[in-house]
């Protein structure tokens, strides 16, 4: 259900190919900035490894193919999947030199599923596997996975985990550190570490409005949103910005899927555009470049065309100017942090095809036939879930599991 409202951008996309051919962009125009204090300069859209588990190897090369010609030449692996990163790995071939590589440390792949981890020979089987299968012998980032709150990024900084990410470095395995977070207060203790030099965090305008109060672990915090930007993330870009510590922005779209893309599932009540989006996260100062999720060639298209979009077409701000308060947390972002599950149920493969079916009965039509037919497939179903909570505080975006899971029974039947 990624991004609900590309319909404009995918109009200018459909223009894009017919003229250039295939899946091809017109000579790009990428900007390329400083990845903060380092010595790497980074395409300003960059991509995620969500698509590389959904595709072959061959339609991984081919989105590959369009990312690089497109002059992108950053992205995220978190993923420890064995698929996405042996796509991810056969895409490169022969051209591992064209992409900068943020890998996570502290993710690995238990058998069935991706699994945070800070046991240091989880990490270092999860890390040795990511080299293999991408068929290199380094990184250039490598983030500390998910810190999120700023209490364990405080038990973090003594433990042997961060002392395997350190001897990494020195051994020249990764060429700097990053941190991924979701979490204003977790992300800016460990931006005056000193030891981060690269920081992954969600941001949008939406984010940016929710106060830094709000959390997973305080189901009655108010979670109304803000009338201006949270003074913490203020904080935390201010000093990112000034200390040259590099921010690559997720989520630029908004959790579940691209929520600020759709008016009825955005907590701006507007649907915004892509491009307002990408402008709105490209515009802070510390940002080097925003991680794009698209999960197909259209997809990548479609964000692409930020590039030769017109400054109009960017402008963001009389759009945000009359937005009241709102709620914004408890959208699944099908990210798989709530994994695993003790029922083996796959969370965010239900949580996605929940909101395709929804989105389908909110237009007034049944549950579509495709959508049914692959939720029948899993192997597990949400009526297995027990409630057990496992989930919910491993997730960032304080979604309750449980009460999705019901939903998603119901409205599958099973």
């Amino acid at each position: 259900m990624k991004k609900l409202t590309h319909v404009l951008a995918l109009a200018l996309v459909a223009t894009l190919v017919a003229s250039c051919g295939g899946n091809k962009q017109p000579a790009n125009s990428m900007t390329f900035r400083q990845l903060g204090n380092t010595d790497l300069q980074v395409s300003e859209i960059s991509i995620g490894c969500s698509a590389f588990g959904k595709m072959d190897t061959a339609q991984s090369r081919a989105f590959m193919d369009i990312a690089i010609d497109s002059g992108v030449n950053y992205i995220d692996i978190y993923d420890a999947s064995p698929v996405v990163r042996d796509n991810i790995g056969y895409a490169l071939q022969g051209r591992r030199d064209k992409m900068i590589i943020q890998g996570h440390i502290g993710c690995w792949w238990n058998g069935e599923s991706y699994e945070r981890t800070r046991d240091v020979e989880q990490c270092k089987k999860g890390f040795e596997d990511l080299l293999a299968r991408l068929g290199t012998d380094h990184i250039e980032v490598g983030m500390i996975h998910i810190v999120d709150n700023p209490d364990e990024w405080d038990t973090l900084v003594s433990s042997p985990y961060i002392e395997y990410v350190k001897q990494l470095k020195a051994e020249g395995k990764i060429q700097h550190i990053g941190l991924s977070s979701h979490n204003a207060e977790a992300a800016l203790k460990a931006a005056k570490s000193g030891l981060v030099e690269v920081i992954m965090f969600s941001l949008n305008p939406a984010f940016d409005r929710l106060s830094s109060d709000v959390s997973a672990w305080d189901p009655e915090a108010d979670k109304k949103m803000l009338p201006g930007i949270d003074p913490v993330r203020v904080e935390l870009y201010d000093y990112c910005a000034q200390h040259g510590i590099a921010i690559t922005a997720m989520k630029a779209f908004g959790s579940g899927g691209g929520m600020l893309l759709d008016a009825k599932r955005s907590p701006l009540h507007i649907a915004l555009t892509v491009n307002q989006c990408l402008a709105y996260a490209l515009a802070k100062p510390c940002v080097a470049t925003a991680v794009c999720g698209a999960n197909t060639n259209e997809e990548l298209l479609a964000d692409l065309a930020y590039l030769h979009a017109t400054e109009a077409d960017k402008d963001y701000n009389a759009a945000l100017s009359t937005q009241p308060q709102s709620a914004t947390s408890g959208d699944c972002t099908y990210c798989n942090h709530c994994a695993p599950c003790p029922q083996g149920i796959q969370i965010a493969a239900v949580n996605e095809l929940l909101d395709k079916a929804l989105a389908a009965q909110n237009d007034g039509k049944p549950v579509p036939a495709d959508v049914q037919a692959a939720y029948d497939k899993l192997e597990h179903h949400a009526s297995e879930c027990v409630d057990c909570g496992a989930c919910v505080g491993r997730c960032p975006f304080q979604v309750d599991v449980p009460a999705r899971m019901k939903l998603a029974a119901s409205t599958f039947g099973k």
